[in-house]
């Protein structure tokens, strides 16, 4: 698969599981608690600045995003969990309309989780985990905000991560400033679209 990163779009933005869009196409998930990076990190991947926008009200835009990546694939980003100031109302929204897309039939090839490399898999974070492993679905985990961390302070939480999940799951230090990781996430993502043969 050769990819055009400059043709890309946010195409469709999704708040009921009606309107999930054909399940033809292949998807790359992008899953984590709210203010993790995922909208930093898409638009890193893509070579973009502000394709993927921050929210100004972190945890209450309760919809997923579907970003058309050269007519090839969906990059799909799921509400952030885990925002304390959201209230059980909108915490039940998320959880109905994730669940239902992660149980919905489609393309799904990948499920990128992010953790933040400084604070650690919070307990929502393991719950999502645990999901994962449950479902049986192939992730890769993208170690956030990694600049954020000396030396010593990095090598020790990306091994305590690490001793944090199974044996055999694709973790990568990222850094939206600096650029850490991103072509080791691409050749992870690749191997999962067309068998490990990266072409940019």
């Amino acid at each position: 698969m050769k990819l055009n990163l400059q043709n890309t779009a946010l195409t469709l933005t999704v708040g009921n599981a009606d309107r999930f869009p054909d399940g033809r196409r292949p998807q790359i998930v992008f899953s984590g608690r709210s203010n993790v990076g995922k909208s930093s990190l898409i638009n890193t991947l893509l070579l973009r600045k502000a394709l993927a926008r921050v929210s100004s009200s972190p945890g209450k835009t309760v919809t997923l995003n579907f970003y058309d990546v050269d007519g090839k694939l969906y990059f799909v980003d799921i509400p952030g969990y885990g925002y304390a100031g959201v209230s059980p109302q909108e915490k039940s929204r998320w959880s109905e309309l994730t669940d239902a897309f992660l149980h919905s039939s489609c393309d799904r090839r990948l499920i990128l989780q992010l953790i933040d490399l400084k604070v650690g898999p919070t307990a929502d974070d393991r719950m999502m985990l645990d999901w994962l492993a449950a479902m049986e679905q192939p992730y890769a985990v993208a170690a956030t905000k990694a600049d954020k961390l000396n030396k010593t302070d990095f090598a020790a939480a990306l091994a305590a991560l690490r001793e944090a999940l199974p044996s055999g799951v694709p973790l990568v230090p990222f850094s939206a400033k600096t650029g850490m990781g991103r072509e080791e996430l691409w050749k992870i993502l690749y191997s999962f679209l067309d068998g490990g043969k990266a072409s940019l």
